[in-house]
Order: C-alpha cells, then structure tokens, then sequence
C-alpha cells in the first residue's frame, strides 16, 4: 500500500441535516442557512452544488476536472461546466473480495497504481495471489475504459497542475483513494477530492490523502450513495463518452474565451 499523505484539510458542509424521504426517519430538509437538501434530484444537479462549494476554493485557471467512472463523471461534468474548467476522466476500479465482489479490498487505477487495504489479507480467501490476479484484470479493464471513454483522445496532462477527483459518492473510499496516489504519480502538485455525499470516516481518511476532502453533506448513517438521490440509474460507457466529448469541446471554448480575459482564474472564484 502506498504512504498516504497527511495534514489535508477536512470541509463538511450540509448542516444542519435531516434523513431525506425514503430513508428511515423524518422527511427531507429544507434548504436551510446555507444547508444541503437531501437526496439530490441527480447527478447533474449535485454537480451544479458542488460546483458552488468549489468556486471559492481558490483554484486555478488551469484546474483540471477529473470524474472517476461510472457515476462521478456527470457530477465532474456539471462541475466543469459551470466553472469553465478542463475535463477529463480517470478510471479507477475496486478490487472486490472473493466472497462479495462489491466489498472493496482495495482499488488500482489506469495507470497501475495499486492500493490494497492494509486488512485486507485479513479476510477470508483473500491471498498475495489473489490480490495480484485481480489487480492484473483490473488495471487492463480500468486502461480499457479510459480509451474507450476518450474516444482517441490523449489524456490531459496533470503535470504541475491543480485537481479535482469527483465521484457521485465515497462509501469506503478505495477507489478515490486510489485516484488520489494516481494523480500525485502523475505530477499534480495540488488535488482536491469533491463529492456530493461522503460517509464522515471515509472522508475524514481522504482529508489525510489529499490537500482537500469536500463534501456537500455527510449523513449519519451513509448507508449506500444511491440512498441520497433520487434518480440514481447506472450511466452506460456510451453516455459517459458522449459527456466527456461535450465537455472537451466545452473546454476548448473556455480557453479561448479566458485567453482573452486574460486568464485570471476559475469562473466563479479567485485565481
């Protein structure tokens, strides 16, 4: 497992905060003083808030948007809509125990970064042999993906730049970690985990890993992501090419319209 990085900083907006309609408990808050009504109506929508909460993050002209595959690319989309920001993609995949393949003991990402949890050998059936088996089809399906999400795109350069890790969601948070150790391989200087909704202690760990840990809210108890929206169907690779291709294009525009603002930083925030 790769050293995390300590001193980031941990941001919790969304308080107060009441259980949403559908969960157990009382209905839905209002939005209150500034607080985060539950559930999102989509992922769009969550993105257009997150979008807010990161216009006075202080980040660069030069920030890059990346959303990690399935649902976190519409969320980094609406984000780099409304700031005016590059767009890309990084994939990074769970590595899922062999008695639940949803239960992440650790995650590897395009490029080969590997995060196994350090419990993880703890588990039942979970082995050295296992673990590097499955982080070997990960890491070819995760470089799969990004090629095929890209359409004959290069990826955008991270070197010495800002970013910005979007997912619709962190439970564990294996797959961000991930991303995060992924980016800082790839040469960004600063990287900022955004979501809209976090699990407090999974957010709390990703504040030691990154410079900055956002979440819109954190409700107790997280449960699953998709409890807090109310749509929340599965994105096909398809639609997320078709988003990424707009949001290229959206950025190019962008960046001809800042070169003649002279450049003075992210819409909607400072330099």
């Amino acid at each position: 497992m790769a050293a995390g990085r300590s001193g980031g900083r941990l941001s919790r907006l969304g308080l107060p905060w009441r259980r949403p309609a559908g969960a157990p408990g009382a209905p839905a808050a209002p939005d209150e003083g500034g607080s985060v009504a539950l559930p999102f109506s989509d992922r769009a929508a969550a993105g257009r808030q997150l979008a807010r909460r990161l216009a006075g993050a202080g980040l660069p002209a030069d920030t890059l948007v990346l959303g990690i595959p399935r649902g976190g690319v519409p969320v980094a989309a609406a984000v780099a809509r409304e700031l005016g920001l590059e767009l890309d993609v990084l994939a990074a995949h769970k590595l899922g125990a062999p008695f639940n393949p949803e239960f992440a003991v650790g995650a590897v990402t395009a490029d080969g970064t590997t995060l196994t949890e350090p419990w993880a050998l703890d588990e039942p059936d979970v082995t050295e042999a296992f673990l590097e088996r499955e982080s070997r089809v990960e890491i070819a399906r995760a470089r799969e993906r990004e090629e095929r999400l890209r359409r004959g795109r290069s990826a955008a350069s991270l070197a010495g730049r800002t970013v910005v890790l979007i997912d619709d969601g962190v439970a564990t948070g294996a797959t961000v970690h991930a991303a995060v150790l992924a980016a800082r391989a790839r040469g960004a200087v600063r990287v900022v985990v955004a979501t809209p909704v976090a699990a407090t202690e999974s957010l709390r760990r990703l504040g030691t890993i990154a410079d900055e840990a956002i979440a819109l809210a954190t409700p107790e108890p997280f449960i699953a992501v998709g409890l807090w929206y109310e749509s929340f169907e599965q994105v096909g690779d398809a639609s997320l090419a078709e988003i990424l291709e707009t949001g290229a294009a959206g950025a190019r525009g962008a960046g001809d319209a800042t070169e003649d603002d002279g450049g003075t930083g992210a819409r909607g925030g400072p330099a």
